[in-house]
């Protein structure tokens, strides 16, 4: 590529887009919103016991480092020039929790995952010392039911039975955050004046934070019993936070000082990824979980049917708030990673795609993949995965086939839940995340739901979502978020070819099956008592 080929690129974003399964640094033409490179590292999930998800933090951050030095490398192949990189964006898994000791920059636990279910007996006593053990007590202020899923339970319990945590807070020297946090602060300098910080759509998913003031709810804090000295403090998705600090692990010193100015929690950054700016509009993403967001602007709407109210972004600081209506499920493509990790009846995410074209149904087998419980619309933490109607014909095809066709079951139940809280059912679906690369899975998405599914031709709508932000900050100035300065985006659009009334009976076979998952799990209080004294009863039900 000649000198004057670089110019015509102009200037470009990086987007760090940091999952469950993987971390991936991207970077993209901010006038065309061309993804240019990108690089891969996948991560390792630990399951110490049995409902236990763990990450190591470390282990995260190497892999961003890894993942910025990589693509840089392929960049400079291509002969285009890194310095014309102006802004790195941040997405991010959310919910994960991690805590860390600001004076050595070392955490002093791994992260425990979103997924994570060891938390249900501090979710129970909690539950106890709310009026009639309603779950949905903190709804109109969080969005929120109480849950095993969100942060503040799992920072509950990591101040419960952490000794080191517990001294680091005693000390004034622990830092929580969720995933975000951890990446900005390390990556401005950590311990050497890193910024300890979040945005409104992380901090919406902690159970702390009032979705209507926009800060840390000092009564919620109370609850359960979390000091607010360890906070990050608050800050919109689109803003410059502070500059990229050399790293001993970047060899080059890859964009030391250039300014990390967006931060979205993974399903938020989708949503702005996809361009769903219009109150109505609505993506499903498909990653590890499955998580449905429809925009319903500056109005926060609470649902009667199992959805989260959540903080869709918030673009600038003088910018409003948008809020959206989600439905979570725990577990999508991570049923791939368990037929392949766990079963082994694959090598490859891939040849579960392969095997179900050759069932091409799965012969009256029903699989509820509830590994984590149940999310929307249930909120059934009792819950666990069974395979059902199994026959001496069943073979791996059809529990290959089963396993898509659960993912699409479940959207199908968030999809219903939102259309009821909506009013106005979608007429098709937006869809993004790995998964969507599955033809079968997305032909399958259409006839279940018994509309079109519309995929981007590039599906990175998260990382996407992430450099818009990043681009758009005050200071930066060099995306607009106006959908008519951005190239066309192109389609694949999947009609539904089968007729509603074989939907109709197999997603009623599939209601029966979710049933019978459900009940599986009691969990007891520990005799010790843990959280009991440490937590202050301190109940209102304003917003």
């Amino acid at each position: 590529m000649a000198a004057s080929d670089r110019m015509v690129l102009g200037p470009l974003v990086g987007s760090i887009d940091q999952g469950t399964s993987s971390s991936r640094f991207l970077v993209f033409n901010a006038k065309t919103a061309e993804l240019l490179s990108h690089h891969q590292v996948e991560i390792q999930q630990k399951f110490p016991k049995e409902g236990w998800v763990e990450q190591d933090p470390k282990e995260i951050l190497r892999s961003v480092h890894e993942c910025v030095e990589r693509t840089c490398e392929k960049l400079q192949q291509l002969n285009i020039d890194i310095t014309n990189i102006k802004a790195i964006g941040v997405s991010n898994q959310r919910e994960t929790t991690v805590v860390w000791d600001k004076t050595t920059g070392e955490p002093l636990y791994n992260a425990i995952v979103w997924l994570d279910l060891r938390t249900q007996s501090t979710v129970e006593r909690l539950l106890k010392r709310i009026p009639g053990n309603n779950k949905s007590f903190f709804k109109f202020r969080t969005g929120l039911p109480l849950s095993t899923y969100f942060s503040a339970v799992k920072l509950r319990w990591l101040l419960d039975n952490v000794e080191e945590i517990r001294q680091a807070v005693d000390d004034g020297r622990a830092m929580f955050g969720t995933i975000d946090s951890w990446l900005i602060w390390c990556l401005t300098g950590g311990k050497n004046g890193g910024v300890h910080c979040t945005d409104v759509t992380n901090a919406s998913r902690t159970m702390l934070f009032n979705i209507h003031s926009l800060d840390w709810d000092p009564e919620l804090c109370q609850f359960f019993d979390i000091p607010m000295e360890i906070l990050p403090k608050v800050r919109s998705s689109s803003e410059i936070y502070g500059l990229m600090k050399i790293c001993p692990s970047l060899k080059s010193g890859a964009l030391t000082g250039v300014p990390i100015s967006g931060c979205l929690g993974d399903q938020s950054a989708a949503l702005v990824g996809q361009m769903c700016f219009q109150d109505g509009q609505a993506k499903n993403t498909y990653g590890t979980g499955c998580f449905l967001l429809c925009n319903t602007g500056q109005k926060s709407v609470f649902s009667d049917h199992g959805l989260l109210t959540t903080i869709a972004y918030k673009l600038g600081r003088d910018k409003p708030v948008c809020y959206a209506l989600e439905g979570s499920v725990a577990i999508a493509g991570a049923v791939v990673r368990w037929l392949r990790d766990n079963l082994g009846i694959v090598k490859t995410s891939q040849e579960v795609e392969k095997l179900a074209a050759e069932a091409g149904t799965s012969y009256g087998c029903y699989f509820v993949p509830a590994f984590s419980g149940l999310y929307a619309p249930y909120w059934e933490p009792s819950a666990r995965g069974i395979i059902c109607g199994l026959t001496q014909f069943t073979n791996k095809n059809h529990i290959a086939f089963a396993a898509l066709e659960a993912v699409c079951f479940q959207t199908r139940e968030i999809l219903d839940a939102m259309n009821k809280d909506c009013g106005i059912p979608l007429s098709q679906l937006q869809v993004d995340g790995g998964m969507t690369n599955n033809k079968v899975l997305m032909q399958l998405q259409s006839d279940i739901l018994c509309i079109p599914v519309v995929k981007p031709s590039m599906p990175e709508t998260t990382a996407l979502g992430a450099a818009m932000a990043a681009g758009a900050a005050e200071g930066v100035g060099i995306w607009s978020l106006n959908p008519g300065d951005l190239t066309a985006v192109t389609c694949e659009r999947f009609e539904p070819q089968i007729n509603p009334e074989e939907s109709e009976y197999r997603y009623a076979r599939w209601k029966k099956a979710v049933m019978k998952s459900m009940g599986w799990e009691t969990s007891e209080a520990p005799s010790n008592g843990g959280t009991d004294n440490n937590i202050t009863t301190c109940l209102t039900q304003k917003d």
